[in-house]
């Protein structure tokens, strides 16, 4: 099971793809943190922001855990509008089960 939520049934093949791999990285702490954000936007990302998702796809899952929770500071190369979207995705200011 993918944790996914969403059908990819209407998504172009490379939407498809990539929401498939949000789910199907390895650590399941990151696949959850980005598959949950592709479930939600990956119809509306647009031509860039899904290479920008696609290039954080070859980054490995520590590493982005660690940028997510503001353990290590992000590379400039991505560093994107795409990387802070979920980052911001993820932020709450009070519990999110209340």
């Amino acid at each position: 099971m993918s944790g996914s939520m969403r059908t990819s049934a209407d998504l172009d093949p490379r939407r498809r793809r990539v929401l498939f791999r949000c789910w199907h990285r390895g650590m399941r702490e990151v696949d959850i943190l980005i598959g949950q954000f592709a479930d939600a936007h990956i119809a509306t990302l647009d031509d860039g922001e899904l290479d920008d998702l696609e290039a954080l796809m070859e980054a490995p899952d520590r590493d982005i855990f660690a940028w997510l929770v503001d353990e290590h500071e992000v590379p400039v190369i991505f560093d994107t509008p795409l990387f802070r979207k979920l980052k911001q995705f993820h932020t709450h200011d009070r519990p999110i089960h209340k």
